[in-house]
């Protein structure tokens, strides 16, 4: 053993694992260190981003992100606990990771376009820079949403999430169930396009604007208050109300 080298046992739990070579999932295992290194820098080191972690015990208590690992400390890292308050023994962040807005890296515009669909607030641009994405997570108090590990390494970042799936429907069960958001949903209230809130408008104000088959058949419309793009409850609307369907089946009971 060097001068230096400490020896720890870490283990981590339930979907942190997915970060993890085989060998390492959901058992314990020994790291060794040559230096002096927080918490965060193990955690990371090992190929976890931070903005995934919850909670972390050391030797059976509640630490930060910059705690100084020893010699043999037992270490257990936890992520987003949803059906269980565990906000007494948080230390890694002044509160739970529940705020519902998001940004969505430039893979992500699909995913976007469905969590819009379903009434979240959720940024994206398909000319996004990883920079411009943490500055916005940072100063907007946003979850990032992204396939890109490095992403969420960046220290700015304190709410954020790893997509396992690149199926965008797939993508957007995953975020439901993750975050827990099936009471939140609130469809056709949202933009899919922009991202702006719809609110309902009399057929009179827009008349001008609807095409003439439209102006006869429908009488309810919403627009919206960012790009003023107008909807209505159209020949897709069973289509998109079996696709929403899906997505809320999606929660485990």
């Amino acid at each position: 053993m060097y001068p230096h080298m400490s020896i720890l046992y870490l283990r981590f739990y339930e979907e942190l694992n997915d970060f993890l070579p085989l060998a390492r999932r959901r058992t314990q295992f020994q790291y060794a260190i040559e230096r002096k290194a927080s918490v965060k820098d193990v955690i990371e080191a090992l190929g976890v981003p931070h903005t995934e972690v919850e909670l972390i015990l050391v030797n059976g208590e509640s630490v930060d992100f910059s705690h100084a690992v020893q010699h043999n400390d037992r270490i257990s890292v936890y992520p987003i606990f949803e059906s269980i308050d565990i906000s007494p023994l948080l230390k890694v962040r002044e509160k739970p990771l529940r705020n519902c807005r998001f940004v969505a890296d430039s893979n992500l515009g699909r995913l976007a376009r469905y969590l819009r669909l379903l009434g979240f607030d959720c940024l994206y641009r398909n000319d996004y820079q990883d920079a411009e994405i943490a500055e916005i997570a940072h100063g907007q108090h946003r979850i990032v949403l992204t396939r890109d590990r490095m992403l969420l390494r960046r220290k700015i970042i304190t709410h954020g999430y790893f997509v396992r799936s690149d199926q965008p429907r797939q993508q957007v069960k995953e975020v439901l169930r993750r975050f827990d958001l099936y009471r939140l949903v609130a469809p056709h209230t949202r933009c899919t396009r922009c991202n702006g809130p719809l609110v309902a408008i009399p057929k009179a104000q827009i008349e001008e604007r609807l095409a003439p088959l439209t102006r006869k058949h429908f009488d309810d419309f919403w627009i919206c208050q960012n790009c003023g793009q107008i909807y209505w409850q159209g020949s897709h609307q069973d289509d998109t109300q079996r696709l929403l369907q899906e997505f809320m089946d999606s929660k485990v009971w």
